[in-house]
């Protein structure tokens, strides 16, 4: 109790004394209550009105509208529930991949370490937008398609990251002892070492939306995202470019918004890494 008491009072000492950390919790807080309850409002984002298209903004259209005369507020709050939902997950699709592999790696060790980080190797040793675009063009164009590419070819460094703590932790009394008395591996590797590499999940967590959330946005500018009508952050920027000069705004709102999620999303982490790893203090961070 004493101990999860310290955790909290690092978290309340780092919301005091960081602005950055109050204002990503915030942004993210509200970011993702729009994209929840943006449903509830009655605009259709894919109506059509080519009567008024480029717009800029307006009483009625605040964000202005796009070349197909959709309001473009509603547009990129609508692309923004893609951007999260693809963000978060394929995060959990890269974070189970790289739990799973680093986790046999390293606590296995010998012939199944040299394999699976050879593998590591392998797939890190390739650009990841080449790895992508290729399988990308493979698939077929949607969410799902992106969440399975995305997920399967970041994982690398997730998986490097719980192989090391792995190793750490596979050492220390407690697991030994059950090894000694005959708990079967699997339970070990549940019950003893995942919760120890915890605080390093949570952390790599974060950071993997924020890195999803740009590879999506990437694919999406390169016209290998989500298909039409359909949008997101990265596919409005896409679209947006050839209107650069008519309609700036068009770039604006959704650029902004990707540069503050994913900024927002990397601080968090380092407010959770507060909390789930008591060696660290809000003090020392500070120092």
């Amino acid at each position: 109790m004493k101990k999860k008491n310290r955790r909290l009072e690092n978290v309340i000492y780092e919301f005091k004394h960081n602005k950055q950390a109050i204002f990503a919790a915030v942004y993210l807080i509200a970011i993702i209550l729009v994209s929840i309850f943006v449903v509830f409002i009655n605009v259709d984002p894919d109506a059509i009105d080519v009567a008024h298209k480029l717009q800029g903004p307006s009483a009625a259209h605040w964000f202005g509208t796009d070349e197909m005369g959709r309001d473009y507020l509603m547009r990129v709050l609508y692309g923004g529930r893609v951007s999260l939902v693809v963000g978060v997950l394929a995060m959990l699709t890269s974070i189970i991949i790289g739990i799973a592999v680093g986790t046999i790696a390293g606590y296995f060790g010998g012939i199944i370490d040299s394999i699976l980080m050879r593998a590591v190797d392998v797939f890190s040793s390739i650009p990841w937008i080449i790895m992508v675009t290729v399988v990308g063009l493979l698939f077929k164009r949607g969410i799902t398609s992106i969440i399975i590419v995305i997920g399967l070819f970041s994982w690398m460094e997730i998986a490097r990251l719980v192989r090391s703590e792995v190793l750490s932790a596979k050492e220390r009394e407690y697991v030994q002892y059950a090894k000694f008395i005959g708990v079967n591996s699997f339970e070990i590797m549940l019950k003893h070492v995942l919760p120890s590499v915890f605080p390093t999940i949570i952390t790599a967590a974060t950071a993997a939306i924020a890195s999803a959330i740009m590879v999506e946005s990437s694919l999406s500018f390169l016209g290998l995202g989500v298909a039409a009508p359909m949008s997101s952050w990265g596919s409005l920027l896409q679209s947006s470019q050839q209107y650069l000069q008519k309609a700036p705004y068009m770039a604006v709102l959704p650029g902004v918004l990707i540069i503050l999620t994913v900024y927002s999303f990397n601080k968090l982490g380092d407010v959770l890494r507060v909390f789930v790893e008591p060696k660290i203090t809000a003090g020392e961070k500070n120092e």
